[in-house]
């Protein structure tokens, strides 16, 4: 095993070192400038991008992988019988809980946040 480790280290770095002795040496000021979605920056500000998108991303990735798990439980779920298939239901149950929390919390809204007597006056009206 050590030695297929040290072989691909070997290997790996030839390619490398070959690939960078042989290829075209291309780039310049245009390859080293930000690009952020494929798109060039229309300004050299700085702009901020809205906490809310990566907190959609971020609940759009956990509730992916938890739904990823239910891929291999529908393969063997005849052979697993019904403790399986309770064990699922839980499963989809608290995945259904978790979206409906970050429904209600607002965690799927992208518009902008109002002023903060908009705000308390929603905090007031969620509370009752």
């Amino acid at each position: 095993m050590l030695l297929a480790l040290g072989f691909a280290i070997v290997l790996g770095v030839g390619i490398l070192s070959v690939s960078y002795l042989l290829g075209p040496q291309t780039g310049g000021r245009v390859k080293g400038t930000t690009v952020e979605s494929g798109m060039p920056l229309l300004d050299r500000s700085h702009k901020r991008i809205s906490v809310a998108f990566f907190l959609i991303a971020l609940d759009f990735i956990v509730f992916d992988l938890e739904a990823a798990f239910l891929y291999p439980w529908a393969l063997v779920l005849r052979e697993g019988g019904w403790p399986l298939f309770r064990a699922v239901m839980a499963f989809v149950a608290l995945i259904l809980v978790g979206y409906v929390y970050v429904w209600k919390k607002g965690g799927l809204e992208i518009r902008p946040r109002g002023s903060k007597a908009e705000m308390a006056a929603a905090a007031l009206e969620s509370a009752r």
